[in-house]
């Protein structure tokens, strides 16, 4: 059976992030004085006595707001409530209990779901402030006080929260899941590929750029086997970046990558291949992930039978330095090509960690020096003794030689594109190391 789900929710600016950060143990949710930081959901993993449960981090509730974003923030609370076993609702005894807390608690109780009442930011030890007591007026029970920045009280929270969750409920098979993140510019679709893989409003979609500030990890399971999308924000360039929030945003979206086995690069068909695409795949590449172009919008693009190559002549152009990576003309809004994006993944997954038997590669190795002769210098010829992988993710190769310097670049891409025929290494980067006889790997 899944892990039991528990749901952080309340108001904006009580600590919600800081409480998730604490009680998963990891800085994976934003954390700022700004209210309305927190977007999307953000899940993460607890444990507690030998327990385990899936967190959920939420955006703060105004229950009654127009505006887009927070009406949406508010969508995706309710959302998570849905979805979990036990909430915790997380209220400022600084601030005390105000209208929104009681708002935010009568949805609680419309839910049906079990509620752990906090009463965050209680950091002095001893007596609890007069302002506590307020909080039973919730009519959620006892209030449990917590300082989320210290975290005093966070294991009676944690407590409560499993008590209310039966025992059966806490097994978890793992298997083999494919992590993958979706890279790109703000406003490329990232956002909109994820709902669509997920079948649900997972992450919010908005035209206002930078709507999506944290890596959201959404698990999808269907018939070509179980993943873990990870939702980033947009990467700007870094004149372009002017406030604290998408810094930290764009410190995240590079995390992910570093995190993940495939990376997504989404491109907007409608806008064409840019320098700022060019270097956010250099990301992808320089951290050796396996590697897919998604040119998402593609059914908003006028076509004839000329569109399509004329788009890969640019794509060519500009991802030069990455030419293994497959591309695909998707459409995230009406699902075309996800079906085959999905078979990419898992193909660019396995790829990217291949492992290749030392003695076919040095059977490759001696049939690619007889078709094309190591190349010589002043009368001394390159000699490769033999070539062994220690590594993947990406695969890694190390040649030993008499001479690195008789080693031309152009003969490592040669013995690189060998490789990539003969054992099919599309949608990785391949790392070509150098050593003479005798140096350690």
């Amino acid at each position: 059976m899944a892990k039991p789900v528990i749901a952080i929710v309340g108001r904006p600016n009580v600590g919600k992030s800081t409480l998730f950060n604490k009680l998963t143990g990891s800085r994976i949710s934003i954390v700022d004085d700004t209210p309305g930081v927190t977007r999307d959901r953000i899940y993460g993993e607890v444990e507690w006595l030998g327990r385990h449960a899936t967190i959920i981090d939420t955006g703060g509730i105004e229950p009654y707001s127009d505006d887009i974003i927070l009406s949406q923030m508010r969508r995706q609370a309710q959302l998570a409530i849905e979805t979990a076993d036990v909430t915790i609702l997380v209220t400022d005894v600084r601030t005390g209990m105000v209208a929104t807390d009681a708002e935010v608690a009568q949805m609680l109780q419309k839910s049906g779901k079990p509620v752990v009442l906090c009463v965050n930011k209680c950091d002095r030890i001893g007596e609890p402030d007069p302002d506590f007591y307020e909080f039973y007026n919730l009519g959620l029970g006892e209030p449990i006080q917590v300082s989320s920045v210290h975290g005093h009280g966070t294991g009676d929270l944690l407590d409560a929260a499993f008590a209310l969750i039966p025992e059966s409920e806490d097994t978890d098979e793992e298997s083999e899941i494919i992590s993958v993140a979706v890279i790109g510019k703000p406003n490329v679709g990232k956002s909109s590929l994820i709902n669509r893989v997920t079948g649900e409003e997972r992450s919010i979609v908005s035209n206002i750029a930078g709507t999506t500030r944290d890596s959201i990890d959404s698990r999808v399971k269907n018939s070509h086997g179980e993943f873990i999308f990870i939702d980033t924000a947009g990467i700007r360039r870094k004149n372009k970046v002017d406030n604290a929030i998408e810094k930290y945003s764009i410190i995240r979206a590079k995390m992910a990558i570093e995190r993940c086995d495939v990376c997504v690069i989404m491109i907007d068909a409608q806008e064409g291949p840019t320098e700022q695409d060019t270097k956010i795949a250099g990301m992808a590449h320089e951290a050796g992930k396996g590697c897919i172009i998604c040119v998402n919008k593609w059914d908003a693009i006028e076509k004839d039978d000329k569109t399509m190559n004329e788009f890969r002549k640019q794509l060519d152009l500009n991802f030069g330095f990455m030419s293994y990576a497959p591309t695909l003309f998707i459409s995230a809004k009406t699902g075309q090509r996800i079906d085959r994006l999905f078979e990419l993944i898992t193909y660019v997954a396995n790829t990217n960690a291949m492992r290749i038997k030392t003695g076919v590669l040095n059977e490759l190795l001696a049939e690619a020096t007889v078709r094309v002769q190591p190349p010589s210098d002043k009368g001394r010829r390159l000699k490769i003794y033999y070539v062994t992988q220690p590594s993947t993710k990406p695969p890694t190769f190390v040649f030993f030689c008499n001479d690195t310097e008789l080693f031309h670049f152009s003969y490592q891409r040669y013995l690189e594109n060998r490789i990539r025929e003969s054992f099919g290494l599309e949608g990785t980067p391949v790392r070509i190391v150098v050593r003479e006889r005798g140096e350690k790997v």
